[in-house]
């Protein structure tokens, strides 16, 4: 797993968040206009709340988009999770001269929806799994 280093700001986002919803970060990524954080596996609908009760409180405190990802030690189940919400048929991890790429397969009406506006949704992907999984490269087809 590749190191995780925590900004300033991060570190205090993840108290906010922690002190807000109950649930435990383990990874807060300050990304411009949007904070994600990865929850411990369990945690998700703690960290959202009832009605989404938990997750608004925190992007008013924070005053930004706040996007939420399920952690999980399997690299399948984990970039399921990073993906949604597009439906993933299918994780492949290729090893080709020491790189570590992972191809995700979903459904081609749903292309668009994984790669995201600006490519920020692969980025998420590609920076998520990078960070928990020691992945270089993250390859939607």
């Amino acid at each position: 797993m590749g190191e995780i280093r925590l900004t300033t700001v991060g570190v205090r986002y993840i108290a906010l968040f922690e002190s807000l919803t109950g649930a435990v970060a383990r990874d807060c990524i300050d990304d411009g206009d949007r904070v994600l954080y990865v929850v411990r596996n369990g945690d998700m609908g703690l960290a959202i709340g009832r009605n989404g009760e938990h997750i608004n409180r925190v992007k008013k405190s924070i005053g930004k988009h706040i996007e939420i990802v399920e952690y999980s030690d399997n690299l399948s189940t984990f970039m399921k999770n990073v993906a949604q919400p597009a439906k993933v048929l299918g994780i492949e991890l290729v090893v080709r001269g020491g790189r570590r790429i992972v191809y995700v397969d979903v459904p081609p009406n749903e292309k668009g929806l994984a790669i995201g506006r600006d490519g920020k949704n692969i980025e998420k992907m590609r920076m998520l799994a990078h960070r928990h999984h020691d992945v270089d490269d993250v390859i939607i087809r």
